[in-house]
């Protein structure tokens, strides 16, 4: 039997997809996000190991609430697609059950044909872009940023419904540039049903002191709600500058 490394659980999301969720939090990332507010995740072999049923019957309780509110389930991380054997057997266990809406929380950093069947249980797919420069996202998360983009794409071209989030980090996501870019990357993409910008927060920064790290973007404030508006500006002109282009 297949068990997935679980981190942690929450039984009523209400910001990872729509509606009310239940949101299974995998352990495991190949990342290292500067940002990163959970880096007790990053660990392959962390977590508690769960069953397929264990995980069931955390959720079965709440059921009513996740249907009747037009929510469901969502598995995030750390990384999920690095348990992806696991994550599609539940998420076709909750649509055979109770026809539950399913989304997958995730970074893009991974192999499309390893995610295949995956792909074929999960109606929404939050995903996770952290830079639109390579270079900039190398340094910013350790990897190269080309899979990332790949995946859009491939969701894009296979018609799979998207919310795309971007954490904006202060003297990190601020260039013009970049986020015209961003902007202009998103409006290649079909199946962006939502696109949203996450202030950078210190609310992690306890964890990497716990763990023994030193933490890289100690005394970064928080971002200013002009910064913010001004980012949302300049993606969303990218946006129709691409949506401009005849191919």
């Amino acid at each position: 039997m297949v068990k997935g490394h679980v981190h942690s659980l929450e039984t009523f999301g209400t910001v990872d997809g729509p509606g009310i969720r239940f949101v299974l939090f995998m352990q495991g990332c190949l990342l290292k996000c500067q940002y990163c507010h959970n880096p007790d995740t990053w660990a392959l072999d962390g977590g508690n190991a769960m069953s397929l049923e264990e995980v069931i019957a955390e959720i079965e309780p709440y059921i009513h609430y996740y249907k009747s509110s037009g929510g469901g389930l969502t598995v995030s991380g750390g990384e999920p697609t690095l348990q992806a054997a696991f994550v599609t057997q539940l998420f076709r266990e909750v649509k055979d059950r109770w026809n539950l809406h399913t989304t997958l929380d995730t970074n893009g950093f991974n192999d499309m044909d390893r995610i295949d069947e995956l792909l074929k249980v999960t109606d929404l797919v939050l995903l996770d872009l952290k830079h639109i420069d390579n270079e900039k996202h190398e340094r910013l998360t350790g990897k190269s940023n080309v899979r990332m983009l790949e995946t859009a794409r491939w969701l894009s071209e296979h018609g799979k419904q998207m919310w795309i989030r971007h954490v904006y980090v202060p003297g990190i996501h601020h260039d013009e540039k970049d986020l015209l870019n961003l902007g202009r990357f998103i409006g290649t993409l079909d199946g962006v049903e939502k696109f949203e910008i996450l202030p950078y927060h210190q609310m992690g920064i306890y964890k990497w002191k716990l763990l023994g790290k030193e933490y890289p973007l100690e005394g970064v404030p928080s971002p200013e709600q002009a910064e913010i508006d001004r980012a949302y500006r300049l993606i969303e002109t990218g946006r129709k500058e691409a949506s401009k282009i005849e191919i």
